[in-house]
This record gives structure tokens, sequence and C-alpha cells, in this order.
């Protein structure tokens, strides 16, 4: 049962294309911010046929039972950043995150396409996850103590790594953060984006004046009416919007990277069980790029593989599927559905795609990134 979602507003020029970032307060870097990449407007959902009715939302502990009660996760999402999460002009949702709600889906109910994506702005996002009102919030949302601890949130494993960037006019001879002195920034406010603008330019000495907006579109279009001098996301973010300003040749995103923003699934604080389905959710997809599991191959290896760590991943021995309370063959339903770790990233960030990003510190740890997989036992 696919979740497909059409926006209240105007639906936003399709284009295949891949970046996300920015969250929204303080965190770590690696490339962008906030799930890298650009925060979508804020948007209501309509609610699709038969989906005004159901359980309660979840409470604490109780998230599985409710979830598989209603017939689908709810995803809360973005639906204005090409590559991670975009709705495209026939209301559907692709993107890099869209793929990990698709994922806990298929993980969850064997069905990839029992999901529903909430979109969610960056004031929106964490009093929807804390309300209950989404199951699990894959929104470009950087990973932060403050949001860790105080406001209840509870980040699983990094799905992707970023850095919070500029980009700027060519004509106007912008290089470093230096020529920005004096100068005007747009910053969406309520992001560690905004953050760590303040603090990267008072460490430096700098002077500027934020142009602060609540959604995404304001900012790129005071950006592109020139109207301030830079504007600041997640490198994901620049990459994935860049694409869609008039002339896109005009502008220029910076070598600077000011930030470290692991970006991730995130669930409530006291579901232990639920956290720990996305968790290794997002590890199977890991697991099976180590093992050269794809979604191609995956019934083949099931069937015939020898490695004892392989088939207690497929479920064909052990119980560790009972251990999240799901069937056995979670994990196999989540690749032969979805895709391994390098299947979701080339499908929207890869080289075929208009918002190519290197996978750089996404790459495996064999191949000099960040990502791997716990012991399958």
């Amino acid at each position: 049962m696919s979740r497909k979602l059409f926006p209240v507003f105007a639906l936003l020029i399709v284009l295949s294309m891949v970046l996300a970032a920015c969250g929204g307060a303080a965190a770590p870097e690696a490339p962008a911010e906030e799930a890298a990449a650009v925060e979508a407007p804020a948007e209501e959902a309509a609610a699709a046929p038969g989906e005004t009715e159901g359980p309660a939302p979840a409470a604490s502990g109780d998230t599985l039972a409710t979830v598989q009660a209603r017939g689908h996760v709810i995803c809360g999402g973005n639906s204005g950043v090409p590559g991670f999460g975009f709705l495209d002009t026939e209301g559907t949702f692709t993107g890099f995150d869209i793929d990990f709600c698709k994922a806990v889906a298929a993980a969850v109910f064997g069905d990839a396409e029992a999901y529903e994506i909430r979109p969610l702005s960056s004031q929106e996002r964490f009093t929807a996850l804390q309300s209950g009102e989404i199951d699990v919030l894959i929104r470009n949302t950087t990973w932060t103590l403050s949001r860790d601890t105080d406001l209840g949130a509870n980040f699983v494993a990094t799905t992707f790594y970023d850095g919070q960037g500029f980009i700027v006019r060519k004509a106007d001879g912008i290089n470093t953060l230096e020529d920005l002195d004096g100068g005007t920034v747009c910053v969406q406010t309520g992001t560690t984006t905004e953050a760590n603008l303040a603090d990267t330019m008072a460490a430096r000495g700098l002077s500027y004046e934020p142009v602060v907006y609540e959604d995404v579109e304001t900012g790129w279009t005071t950006y592109e009416e020139g109207r301030c001098d830079a504007y600041t996301t997640d490198k994901s973010g620049l990459v994935a919007r860049q694409i869609l300003l008039t002339v896109p040749d005009d502008h220029v995103i910076m070598d600077e990277t000011i930030s470290k923003e692991p970006l991730g699934p995130v669930v409530r604080h006291g579901d232990d069980q639920w956290f720990d389905i996305v968790q290794w959710t997002v590890f199977a997809t890991f697991f099976a790029e180590e093992h050269g599991i794809t979604a191609a191959n995956a019934g083949d290896m099931m069937a015939s593989t020898a490695n004892p760590r392989e088939k207690s991943f497929f479920g064909t021995e052990g119980e560790l599927g009972a251990f999240l309370g799901l069937d056995a063959d979670w994990a196999y339903n989540v690749v032969s559905q979805v895709g391994n770790y390098a299947e979701i990233y080339d499908r929207n960030l890869g080289p075929d795609t208009l918002t190519y990003i290197p996978r750089g510190l996404n790459s495996l740890y064999t191949d000099g990134g960040l990502l791997f997989a716990p012991a399958w036992r």
C-alpha cells in the first residue's frame, strides 16, 4: 500500500535529483547539515483516502504494535530536497531518505510500499515525532547532543555524512568567508545551519547580516533575487538546489566546509524495540553491500549461501528476526525490495543523477569511508 501524498501548495518542479541536508539545532559534521541537503517547504500532508481514521499515534514502547495495527509506517520527510526527499508532479515521493522509509516498511511488513510520507518543516519535525504524529523522522536531520537528550530523540545509525557550506554568485568574486565580512547570508531559521553560521563567523571575527526565512523556497527566492550575498546549508542541499536556479552556472559552491553534519533516521525516546528495528534496518543495507547482496541476487544468495552470517542475515538460520519482533526474512525483504546501501545511494545520489555527490565518507569502511555494520549474530 503505497502512501503518496499530494501537497496543498503547488507541486515543485520535478527533477530526478539528489541531495538533502540541513536539519535544525546544533550538529556534528562530516560533509553538510541535516541529512545533508536543502530544507523542504512546510507543507500540510493531505491524507489519502481511508487515512483519516485508524489507531491513535504510537505511545512510548508501543510503536511496532501501533504501526502494525495501522497497516503502514508514517515517516516524517522532506518534499523539496532533490535526491533526498522530493515530491514530483505526479505526487510521488522519491529520494535517498524516502528509500530508507521504504526499507523500514519492508522490514516490518514485507512490503516496501506500506509507507506514508508526512512532509514536515524544520520547525515542525520534532514536535511531530514527540507527539506520535509520525513513527520515524527521516528528513535530513543532524545528530546533536541537545536533540539526542532535551528533545527526547534517539538517532539511529548515520545514513549520510554531510557538512555545511555556502553558495555565491560567481560575478561577486567571493571565494572565502573573509570575503563575506560585512555581507548578508541567507539562512533558514530553527536549524543547526543558523547556529553554525553564527558560531563560525564570531570565531573568525567576521560581521554579517543574517537574512532568515522559515521555508526553503523563500530562502532560495531571496538568494536568487540578490537580497543576500550567499546562501548557506548542507553542501548536499546546495548541490541539489543549484540545478534549480535560473542559470546554475552563474553560481558556485565555495570550498569552505564549516561543520560536521551526520544525518539519519530519528525515533522517540522510550521504545527500544522500535529503535532497534530502525537501527538494524539501516545496518541491513550496510551489511548487504559489504557481502555483495543486491536486490537482483538476494533470492539466489538466500537459497545457496553457506556463509553462517549470511544465513543469519537472510533468516534461514537463527532467530534474529524474533529478537526484533519481526519475521525471519525481514532483512531479505529490505534488500530484495529496496536494495543495499550502494544501490540506494547510486539511485538517488550517484554519478548518473543530476545531483551527483561522490560517496566520500559515505563509503564502506573497506573503501576509506565511515560505514560498517556490526556483527550479524
